[in-house]
């Protein structure tokens, strides 16, 4: 594996919960931050980052991603915990950062609304669905 491991989303506020230099970084689009909602860290007195891994509608890699990612903060020996809509970008996220000697870096399985289920939805898993906090704008 190329960065620290995937944790739930349990493990993620956990571990965001217990370490305050633990932070939460959501790599969804804009547009998903906009309508989907988004993480809601408040509680634990710090922000949720909001950088993109790929722009919408293109489609295309943030080719800034590290950059903005230590533009935040974020580099040496802290904890980086990834989410994204369903488990998937944030991997790549989490590898990139470990490559950047960004982390531990993890990616938080089912991300913010899980995988699609037989009906073709969102939002029986992810960090929604088990209640953690969240917030739309």
């Amino acid at each position: 594996m190329t960065y620290a491991g995937d944790i739930t989303p349990q493990a993620a506020w956990e571990l965001l919960s217990r370490n305050p230099e633990a932070v939460l970084v959501d790599v969804r689009t804009r547009a998903e931050w906009q309508y989907v909602g988004v993480p809601d860290t408040s509680a634990i007195d710090r922000p949720t980052h909001l950088i993109e891994w790929v722009g919408y509608p293109d489609g295309a890699r943030n080719t800034n991603f590290v950059d903005e990612l230590k533009a935040a903060g974020m580099d040496g020996d802290r904890p980086v915990v990834f989410l994204c809509r369903s488990g998937q970008r944030s991997i790549g996220a989490a590898e990139a950062a470990t490559a950047a000697g960004i982390g531990p870096s993890y990616n938080v399985l089912d991300g913010f609304e899980g995988a699609t289920d037989a009906d073709g939805h969102r939002g029986a898993t992810g960090w929604r669905a088990v209640g953690l906090p969240w917030r739309q704008s």
